[in-house]
């Protein structure tokens, strides 16, 4: 299956490491320095051309690569097919 982040791009669900909230996460030192060393790397796809809303880290062919996103994470997590498991606990 595969997972549209915007404009023409399209990622095999199999490949998402992860889907993240950019105004939440780039709050943390550590998100902002593997964004930043993502960037230097030429590991970062901007898929966007509006204000930038999520990232999602995807293993390709054994190499990681970050995209920027102007779709919110819970759309992209919707449209994975994510399901998460709920326990009335």
């Amino acid at each position: 299956m595969y997972l549209h982040l915007g404009q023409n791009t399209v990622v095999r669900t199999k490949d998402v490491i992860g889907i993240f909230d950019i105004e939440n996460t780039s709050l943390g030192k550590s998100t902002r320095r593997y964004l930043s060393e993502a960037e230097k790397n030429g590991r970062v796809v901007n898929v966007s051309m509006e204000l930038p809303k999520s990232f999602i880290v995807c293993a390709e062919q054994g190499r990681t690569r970050v995209y920027i996103s102007q779709i919110s994470s819970a759309t992209l997590k919707k449209r994975s097919g994510y399901i998460e498991n709920i326990s009335n606990v």
